[in-house]
């Protein structure tokens, strides 16, 4: 073998030894990023990149009764500074559904207060705290949240009701009601085999007032 053979073998195997140096050492780090699992053969790590928290909405269930607006401002502000508030009314009786939202203005206070009051008991109801992603808070969550709810006087509904003039088609249907559940009191009491002779309704129902047709002169 020549002088030149030599230095071709020689060259080549350095090449050969080179590449299996950078396969080996390509796959010891590829390697790295494997994670062997029992009973399967290894799988890449995903990466997962941690997300910032900026939830600042949280979502409060099971609110006791007498816990409203107020008291919730008032125990809550211990935590940090309040942005909004609002309890889920019933939009007829104005009664509380017994869940709410409130917002701070610090992330960090959203949080402390999520990991703080979740299962707190209070008012022998404990209390469901949870944190609500900015992407899904609805967009009119807020909306109408500083239009107090003003209560409805039913007591002056109800005055007003009784109080207005009734029509002879109002007395009407006023007595075919009494009369037709007394006729099925009647009933049930002949049905219990009860002897029983009810006294009978005073008063009847009005005849309608004959219409009185004007001739043209």
């Amino acid at each position: 073998m020549g002088v030149k053979a030599r230095k071709k073998a020689i060259t080549k195997k350095l090449k050969k030894g080179a590449s299996d140096f950078s396969a080996s050492s390509a796959s010891k780090d590829e390697a790295r990023e494997f994670l062997p699992l029992e009973g399967g053969p290894a799988q890449k790590l995903p990466k997962t990149e941690l997300k910032e928290n900026k939830a600042t909405v949280l979502y409060i269930g099971r609110i006791p009764h007498g816990f409203y607006e107020n008291e919730m401002e008032g125990f809550f502000k211990q935590f940090g500074t309040i942005k909004r508030l609002r309890i889920a009314r019933n939009k007829k009786t104005g009664k509380s559904k017994h869940f709410g939202f409130i917002e701070f203005e610090s992330p960090e206070v959203a949080k402390v207060v999520a990991e703080t009051m979740h299962n707190y008991l209070l008012f022998e109801h404990l209390l469901q705290v949870q944190l609500i992603p900015p992407e899904h808070v609805h967009p009119r969550l807020w909306k109408g949240v500083n239009r107090w709810y003003k209560p409805l006087d039913w007591v002056k509904i109800e005055r007003k009701r009784q109080d207005k003039e009734r029509t002879l088609d109002d007395h009407k249907k006023l007595v075919e009601g009494i009369l037709k559940r007394d006729k099925k009191r009647r009933k049930r009491i002949e049905a219990a085999g009860i002897d029983y002779e009810c006294p009978e309704m005073v008063g009847s129902i009005h005849a309608a007032p004959k219409k009185i047709r004007f001739d043209a002169d």
